[in-house]
């Protein structure tokens, strides 16, 4: 049978804001990517968040991003790589502490958004991630995406390297993600990302945003808790996803 992980970007809310639908969200996925206090998230938050991960047998990774909160770790920011490391490495640091304290070990590191983003086509910015996840434990999984500098980073690191496709949102024909701030980067209708999160579990193929066929294997799906219905869009991924015969499983295991 095949499998595939489920992952999901949450513990985004911090103080008196409410960002997403975690606990909705949480019995859906197998992964769990906690935002660690830069660009969401605060220390009840992300204490919360591994204990309701815990809760669900869901895997708890690290989720780290720029020190933006207010434009929420999606603006780029000229970062220089020992920066990048250091700030990876604290982040890191500070949900790993959290998580033991719960008894959960974390089990992947996920870059968010524009760390994310900008790591895909800059080798230094993604070599400095890899040492900070590598500094931490080789152990952890690295989440990238397919044929990216992050991706070849980790495997250069000695990192275990997650490859990861994107079920809501579009692709450019590098296999790139299409920016935000362009018109239908996000994709709403559930039936069409459940249709593309399918063929990319079972036939490793996606269709960019001019109508190419990109080949796309991937180890992990990912969902945003902080997308308008967010439950079900994500409850319609794993029920489509199984009805397809796939089996829906964390890459290394529950949160303990």
């Amino acid at each position: 049978m095949t499998s595939i992980d489920l992952n999901c970007d949450m513990g985004e809310s911090f103080g008196a804001f409410t960002i997403g639908a975690d606990e909705a969200v949480m019995p859906s996925i197998s992964s769990a990517n906690v935002a660690c206090g830069y660009h969401g998230g605060d220390p009840s938050v992300m204490r919360r968040t591994v204990r309701l991960a815990r809760e669900h047998g869901v895997a708890v990774g690290a989720h780290p991003g720029f020190p933006d909160l207010v434009g929420f770790g999606r603006r780029e920011m000229r970062v220089a790589p020992q920066e990048v490391e250091d700030l990876v490495l604290y982040q890191i640091g500070a949900l790993a502490a959290i998580a033991h304290s719960e008894g959960v070990r974390l089990s992947h590191v996920k870059p968010h958004g524009a760390l994310y983003n900008m790591a895909v086509k800059d080798r230094t910015l993604a070599d400095a991630i890899a040492r900070a996840v590598a500094a931490v434990e080789r152990s952890l999984i690295l989440f990238a995406l397919p044929n990216s500098d992050l991706a070849r980073a980790g495997e250069s690191a000695g990192l275990r390297v997650a490859l990861e496709g994107f079920a809501d949102r579009t692709y450019e024909r590098d296999g790139s993600l299409t920016p935000r701030s362009r018109p239908g980067a996000v994709i709403h209708d559930v039936d069409v990302v459940v249709h593309r999160a399918v063929r990319m579990a079972t036939e490793g193929a996606v269709i960019a945003a001019d109508g190419s066929a990109l080949a796309m294997r991937v180890d992990t799906i990912c969902t945003h808790g902080d997308t308008p219905g967010a439950q079900a869009l994500t409850a319609a991924l794993r029920a489509g996803l199984e009805r397809a015969g796939v089996k829906v499983a964390g890459l290394a295991g529950p949160a303990r």
